[in-house]
């Protein structure tokens, strides 16, 4: 599947420019805070484990900090966070036992780090999936060209209750005010604070030890690390981002924002490099979905992950797949369903209410209606009718059905496995097969019909008397 998925279709996923990356060779770090319980989130899951497109916010983060190239990474995780760790590996995580504030998870992550004393270490939270590549790339940039610390800002329409970041005249961020603590004029300001900061990693933990918990509620906040490396005569600035790259998750209501959000800019993505898509709004993509061009997608389509379709492939209405690979020419659907393991050829026709797991299907091969094909290999242009079903378990192990090349199943088949079905054969309709059939041969196996002359009647008499009988009872 790999070659496919790099040289046959493009991947689906928010439309970025190409990577702008640091002209400068000091290196990268980033400590991602992911030590918040997320209660707001009612879930057993850590907030950050939650999906969006099948990946959890993370996972969507880390991705965009590996497109970036930095050297280490440290993920600080709260007690009992043990599937966060086991998530995330082979990236490493670090506990924040006491959890008091935002400084001293940081703090957390001084053992990582303890030997990345050149650079720039980019501070994020695992609950914004959504920064961009480019943007962490343009704080670093700011970062090597002479600040200490560089804050991700942004103007939202609505300022509402967030930090806001005031600055100089020349620009020159000057201190991070909590809303709570602003008066008027400071909140009339419309920058704001995102949290994501980028720092000059040979003082980074000299600035952190400085900070002190005097607020109500006793907590180190990073963002008094700009006062106090405004207070030793050290430069701060301020990037912009759009408010969509910075949108947090803490309510499963902004989960479900954040999912729609990815799935329209996946769908956008998708129509712009020559994709069909009939009613958009009905189409779900997964993080990793791969498409070619020329394909159309019908109405309520499901992409799961792990799917890589090539040029040319129709995909109708209310088909659902994961894991499967879909060759150049098939058309799939409407209501058909491919699991794992599916590869479907070129040409090869999957229709309504089929079921396709772990099973090959050769060019031209068909299995048009109302089957189960599992385990097996489906030579080209074999056809397989309607209600013929692959019977591969037997309760402990699971065995192969291989069907031969323009053979032909008739409708309402079993093939029972381990079998095999020659190239041309023919199985006759109801035929339940536990043999091998040989090349070119028919092969019928199921009971002989029997017909007894006006029994029908008599039967339906026999019964309209019992049921009558019963009524009087």
């Amino acid at each position: 599947m790999a070659g496919i998925l790099l040289t046959l279709c493009r991947f689906v996923s928010r439309p970025t420019a190409t990577l702008v990356r640091p002209m400068s060779d000091q290196p990268i770090a980033a400590v991602i805070l992911a030590a918040g319980k997320g209660t707001r989130m009612k879930s057993a899951r850590p907030k950050v484990l939650h999906e969006i497109a099948g990946k959890p916010l993370i996972g969507h983060l880390l991705a965009a900090i590996e497109q970036l190239g930095a050297a280490q990474c440290a993920i600080v995780v709260g007690p009992n966070m043990d599937s966060i760790t086991q998530a995330v590996s082979p990236v490493p995580t670090v506990l924040q036992k006491d959890q008091l504030g935002t400084a001293d998870a940081l703090k957390a992550a001084r053992s990582v780090l303890s030997d990345f004393t050149k650079g720039t270490v980019l501070v994020v939270f695992g609950d914004t999936p959504f920064i961009a590549p480019n943007t962490l790339a343009a704080m670093v940039a700011e970062r090597e060209a002479g600040a200490t610390v560089v804050v991700l800002g942004f103007e939202p329409d609505d300022p509402a209750a967030y930090g806001r970041l005031v600055t100089d005249q020349t620009g020159a961020l000057q201190a991070i005010v909590e809303f709570s603590d602003a008066d008027d004029q400071v909140r009339k300001v419309g920058l704001c604070n995102s949290g994501v900061m980028a720092i000059d990693a040979s003082c980074l933990f000299d600035l952190v030890d400085q900070i002190t918990n005097d607020n109500a509620k006793g907590e180190y906040y990073l963002t008094d690390i700009v006062t106090t490396a405004r207070r030793q005569d050290l430069s701060c600035r301020v990037i912009l981002a759009q408010e969509a790259e910075l949108l947090g998750i803490n309510l499963r209501s902004e989960l479900a924002a954040a999912e729609a959000a990815w799935q329209n800019r996946a769908r956008q993505a998708a129509m712009e490099s020559g994709v069909t898509l009939q009613d958009p709004q009905t189409v779900y993509f997964s993080w990793d979905t791969v498409l070619g061009q020329d394909i159309t997608i019908g109405q309520n389509v499901v992409f799961g992950p792990k799917v890589a379709v090539q040029d040319d492939v129709t995909i109708k209405a209310f088909s659902h797949m994961e894991g499967c690979v879909i060759r150049r020419g098939a058309v799939i659907g409407p209501y058909a369903r491919l699991r794992p393991g599916a590869d479907i050829g070129e040409d090869a026709r999957i229709g309504n209410f089929v079921e396709v797991k772990n099973a090959t299907f050769g060019a031209g091969a068909k299995a048009n209606h109302l089957s189960y094909v599992g385990d097996a290999t489906v030579g080209d242009r074999a056809n397989i009718g309607a209600g013929t079903i692959t019977c591969t378990y037997d309760g402990y192990l699971k065995h192969q059905t291989v069907i031969g090349v323009e053979a032909f199943i008739g409708s309402n088949s079993a093939l029972v496995a381990p079998v095999t079905i020659g190239e041309r054969a023919t199985v006759g309709a109801g035929s339940t097969i536990t043999r091998n059939v040989p090349a070119d041969a028919l092969s019928l196996a199921r009971g002989d019909q029997r017909d007894l002359p006006g029994m029908a009647a008599k039967l339906r008499s026999r019964l309209k008397a019992r049921k009558e009988a019963m009524k009087k009872s």
